[in-house]
């Protein structure tokens, strides 16, 4: 069984970099060749690939990073390393994004002739290439490798589009249809730019995780633990997206004995770790204990 592990996890790892290294020299070749075909659309394709490319480039190199044990200095350890990779990659991708829509708009109004033939060329290689980077990845079944061949999936999807409109353009000579290719990836582009960016915001200010509802995990513990009166005091974060943690204040009915407060904390921890809750920190308080920190009535 190991070595079967040992050999997924080599094979994960080939997959990656290859899918990497096709991205980052593909991309490199679509912008040399959206220059000499004079598209925009292939431009702004470039511009989406060299982010797929940064993504997976970095997520491999953060996600390492990001598996280091905790010390004296990062107490949480490195796990926010994996967030840096989605930074990086959403600044690329806003950035290369307004510089295509910036060239598109005055396309739009006053179309330029393009090199549809080169057009055609450049779309069907980049369907060939990312479509077997896709099929690399799509045998993977970590979260990152499905992540990665759904970003490679869109990009095929990206350059059948390419080629059907530098086709069209070809038949009908509407050169018009360059520049609405590129703001429609563009905007596609700035739509998903949008949704990481906030995720990655909502992490870094520790906002409570879309997935929890601190009424029903209050309801959850103490339902199946009659001794505690009351929850508060609770705060639920993330350090990446996926190691979620929780801090709370547990008000005891009564006099419970040692063995009895060890037992409802192993209790509570389960019931936490089953709503994938798994590093908990609870303090037990008494009903003639007066909580002295100075926010207890205002907090949940």
């Amino acid at each position: 069984m190991k070595d079967k592990k040992h050999i997924h996890e080599h094979n994960s790892i080939e997959n990656i970099k290859i899918a990497f290294y096709l991205n980052i020299m593909f991309s490199i070749l679509e912008a040399i060749g959206g220059f000499l075909t004079n598209s925009m659309s292939i431009m702004s394709d470039a511009i989406h690939d060299l982010g797929d490319a940064f993504s997976v480039g970095l997520s491999y190199i953060f996600e390492r990073k990001s598996k280091k044990n905790p010390n004296d200095k990062y107490t949480y350890g490195y796990l926010r390393y994996s967030l840096l990779g989605a930074l990086i990659t959403s600044v690329v991708l806003l950035l290369g994004s307004i510089f295509i829509i910036y060239n598109s708009i005055p396309r739009i109004i006053t179309p330029e002739e393009v090199n549809y033939d080169g057009m055609i060329i450049f779309a069907i290689f980049g369907v060939i290439i990312n479509g077997y980077a896709a099929y690399r990845t799509s045998k993977g079944v970590k979260a990152n490798e499905k992540v990665i061949s759904l970003h490679m999936l869109e990009d095929v999807l990206g350059w059948i589009v390419v080629l059907i409109g530098s086709i069209c353009i070809k038949l009908f000579e509407l050169y018009i249809i360059d520049p609405i290719l590129s703001l429609l990836i563009s905007i596609y582009i700035l739509f998903h730019v949008y949704k990481h960016l906030k995720n990655v915001f909502n992490i870094f200010m520790e906002k409570v995780p879309s997935e929890f509802r601190l009424e029903e995990i209050k309801e959850k513990v103490t339902a199946v633990n009659p001794v505690i009166k009351d929850i508060h005091h609770i705060h639920i974060w993330t350090m990446d997206g996926e190691n979620n943690y929780m801090t709370a204040h547990i008000l005891l009915n009564g006099i419970v004995s040692e063995k009895e407060v060890i037992k409802l904390k192993k209790s509570i921890k389960e019931t936490l770790n089953d709503l994938n809750i798994f590093h908990v920190t609870l303090e037990i308080e008494y009903k003639n204990e007066v909580c002295n920190d100075k926010n207890c009535d205002k907090a949940i």
